[in-house]
């Protein structure tokens, strides 16, 4: 049964997910060649912590931190390291906190450095995917809508869909149904109704669909060891148009400040 929440819920929702999206715009102040993923997340938990919240990925099934730092060819679920980011990488900054009962979901494929123009194509297509599968996140469509239009906009576009991994409802847990996956038909999967809220989450990669973990038990990397860009953003399904909880506003303004 996939429960729409009630207008108190989501705004208990909308909290979680402007403290996700500000802790990712800390991210963004720090992340340059010679930063490592380990500064990073501390100073992700440092921020939620500051703000009342406590990290929603920390413990989560065991994870032993607050950020999920995933480099090149990293899917999802990277640990943080004390190895320094360099000139050329990208990496997917997946952040969640948790606070009155409920979760925040965010991620963001940041490039550090001067980022080849192929790898700059693959980010771009994929926040484009993510941008398409919102606009199919309302009220009286189907999850497939959301996941045929990521598919179509990648594939199209030369690149490859994850498939193992998916988006996700979010509430009272960091992931409830649907699974919102970025592959299948238009007009297949559940009906999305007004007061779902929804994690919509694509995972691109440059090269074939194929994945691996690794043996840390957490990062998904490529099988081909070819690069991959991951977005997501959480939304409540409306009647018209899907209403943003989270968003990138933030961390844009403060990259267009650096540069």
């Amino acid at each position: 049964m996939i429960l729409a929440k009630t207008e108190e819920e989501i705004e208990l929702l909308r909290l979680n997910n402007e403290l996700v999206s500000k802790t990712l715009a800390e991210v963004a102040k720090l992340i340059r060649p010679g930063v490592t993923t380990l500064e990073l997340d501390k100073r992700a938990e440092e921020y939620i912590r500051d703000n009342g919240a406590k990290p929603g990925f920390l413990g989560y099934n065991g994870y032993p931190n607050t950020l999920c730092t995933s480099v090149n060819s990293a899917v999802v679920h990277g640990i943080p390291k004390s190895v320094a980011l360099k000139d050329g990488d990208i990496v997917s900054v997946d952040c969640g906190t948790f606070l009155h009962g409920f979760y925040g979901d965010s991620a963001y494929t940041f490039t550090i450095g001067e980022v080849s123009p192929e790898v700059q194509r693959l980010i771009k297509v994929t926040r484009e995917c993510l941008e398409l599968g919102i606009d199919k996140a309302v009220d009286g469509l189907r999850v497939g809508d959301i996941s045929n239009a990521v598919q179509h906009h990648a594939e199209t576009n030369g690149y490859s869909v994850v498939r193992e991994l998916v988006g996700h409802g979010l509430g009272r847990n960091m992931h409830e149904k649907p699974e919102v996956p970025n592959y299948g038909a238009r007009g297949n999967g559940p009906k999305l109704v007004s007061g779902m809220v929804i994690c919509i989450e694509p995972m691109i990669n440059m090269g074939g669909k194929g994945v691996i973990q690794e043996r840390d038990g957490w990062t998904i990397r490529t099988a081909d060891g070819k690069p991959s860009a991951h977005f997501e953003l959480a939304v409540v399904i409306r009647k018209n148009k899907a209403e943003r909880l989270s968003t990138f506003k933030y961390i844009d303004e403060v990259l267009k400040a650096a540069n």
